[in-house]
């Protein structure tokens, strides 16, 4: 049973920081990549950052580059977002993401699986 965790949404003033952690269980060795991506009140869901979980390479959006860091710890099947310089803009409730990639001698799949969210909230 796979399991997605996230932690460390609250409420901060603009130009604050929070960090966030996302914490994943479960046939952990299939790990591809994993994410956050956020949703603001009557916006569709969107990507802000990715990193692979066994080389390290990140993405971010063009959104939050410069200002936002995620980082994992394969140790702890976890991964965090440090946010600084947060705008009122960034409230949203972000949602970790963990996409795995199962090879098998017939297919290659990738399964998509999502945390309950939390709430980040930027006062102006």
């Amino acid at each position: 049973q796979v399991q997605v965790v996230e932690s460390g949404g609250g409420l901060v003033q603009a130009g604050g920081s929070l960090r966030l952690s996302c914490a994943t269980f479960g046939r952990t060795l299939n790990i591809d990549t994993m994410g956050w991506f956020r949703q603001a009140p009557g916006k569709e869901r969107e990507f802000v950052a990715s990193i692979n979980w066994n080389n390290g390479n990140s993405d971010y959006s063009h959104s939050v580059k410069g200002r936002f860091t995620i980082s994992r710890d394969i140790a702890e099947n976890t991964v965090y977002l440090q946010m600084i310089s947060l705008k009122p803009e960034d409230t949203a409730v972000y949602y970790c993401n963990r996409r795995d990639t199962v090879v098998t001698i017939e297919t290659t799949k990738q399964f998509d699986y999502w945390g309950q969210g939390t709430q980040v909230t930027v006062s102006s």
